[in-house]
């Protein structure tokens, strides 16, 4: 277990939004002074003291994306807003991974939140840039914690905000697990939210589902013409695919509403890239491949159908075990459904009855230790494309609304566990 080191930075102008949720906490009277439980009324009305300052703060964090393991001005002012608001910040846990501990004036649980801060990496000829979403979860992270800090005299037990580094290279999580971040803070559960492709203002739950795990691979081919050999056996490779990426805009609606549809869910995919690799020479080439596929366990039938298109050019080589699969607990996730529905309306969840084939996630390696939930946060503007909502696709701009809808219900939802 590493050693933690607990900053507490001094106060600067963008500490400004924690310093308002002391003031908030400490206000005589007022809501978070009141003797009543807290409510979702509560917090809807904490949380729109934030919003403006939230947007403010994911637009600079947008401005200034930061790579895998290189987020650490995204970590100051992540630690300076938690701290000001009166939360005990750890920093440097897993790399530049940013722990605050809320507690509670009750007694109560002790649960965990966890937003990821990387930006996508850059890929040579451009930097990085925010092209996922992680400003908006990062926004949406600090804005649950100044929310439920500024009600923290109605609030039971503990809330553990965990700012993971490194998630596009699904290295941060295990780093942060490795630095023994379970058994420091001893939360029982952990929830997180993603952006995805729908309407602003609503969520989408994962019963018994989630996103698929990951898996790479290589073959050398040498000998005569082993460009052209390599060449094919990329497209025999490829050619496992049971599931396209979405070619455009009309690809992904089709997509999208078939992943809430109940008697037409994705039961089981591959989706499969191959090429081959650049430096190829007249006798020798490399076929490099990844892929995605569910359910996890079919891992080793799609490995075993590699190997075989592979045997007449060389040996395949999987270097590492296949990355595992998020796989959301399904009784979570349906108390976390009528969770929204009752304190954000009837429409306001939406249930995922399939995966989507094209992410990966590595909460996946949190959830395997403690349950949870993983949602999927409405980004997308009244009639904008599609495209516009769906991470990594080269349209996307979230719409920044979500950030005070994600507010409301992560500090609803994390209020309503700590109780139980």
């Amino acid at each position: 277990m590493s050693r933690f080191t607990i900053d507490t930075p001094a106060l600067t102008r963008r500490a400004v939004i924690g310093a308002a949720a002391v003031a908030a906490a400490t206000a005589v009277p007022g809501a978070a002074q009141a003797g009543t439980a807290l409510h979702q009324d509560a917090i809807d009305d904490a949380a729109a003291r934030f919003e403006a300052d939230l947007i403010a703060l994911r637009r600079d964090l947008h401005a200034h994306p930061e790579g895998p393991g290189e987020e650490a001005r995204t970590a100051a002012l992540v630690a300076e807003h938690l701290t000001a608001a009166g939360l005990a910040v750890t920093t440097g846990v897993g790399g530049h991974g940013v722990v605050g501990v809320l507690k509670g004036r009750r007694s109560g649980r002790t649960v965990a939140f966890r937003a990821d801060m990387d930006a996508v990496p850059g890929n040579g000829s451009t930097g990085p840039a925010h092209g996922c979403g992680h400003d908006l979860h990062t926004a949406v992270g600090v804005g649950t914690a100044l929310t439920l800090a500024s009600l923290r005299s109605r609030l039971h037990g503990t809330v553990v905000f965990v700012f993971q580094p490194a998630e596009e290279s699904l290295a941060g999580a295990r780093a942060m697990l490795d630095a023994g971040v379970l058994e420091t803070y001893g939360f029982t559960e952990i929830h997180a939210l993603h952006c995805g492709p729908l309407p602003v203002g609503t969520f989408g739950v994962n019963p018994g589902l989630g996103l698929p795990g990951q898996d790479h691979g290589s073959v050398v081919v040498t000998g005569a013409d082993a460009p052209a050999r390599a060449a094919a056996l990329a497209a025999e490779i490829a050619g496992l695919s049971t599931v396209a990426v979405p070619a455009d805009s009309a690809d992904l609606e089709d997509l999208v509403e078939h992943l809430q549809t109940e008697d037409g869910p994705l039961a089981e995919f591959v989706t499969m890239r191959a090429n081959v690799a650049g430096g190829a020479t007249a006798d020798r080439a490399e076929v490099r491949l990844s892929y995605r596929c569910w359910p996890e366990e079919r891992y080793t039938q799609v490995r075993a159908d590699i190997a075989e298109l592979a045997e007449p050019q060389g040996a395949v080589d999987f270097p590492k075990d296949p990355f595992p699969a998020l796989v959301c607990p399904e009784a979570d996730a349906h108390e976390l459904k009528r969770h929204l529905r009752r304190n954000l309306g009837r429409d306001a969840a939406t249930v995922m009855h399939a995966v989507v084939p094209f992410n990966g996630e590595d909460f996946a390696l949190f959830i395997a230790h403690v349950p949870g939930t993983f949602t999927w946060l409405g980004v997308r503007a009244p009639g904008t494309d599609i495209a516009t909502a769906a991470p990594h696709f080269p349209p996307f701009e979230p719409d920044e609304a979500a950030i005070g809808h994600g507010v409301r219900a992560m500090a609803g939802w994390l209020a309503s566990r700590t109780r139980c």
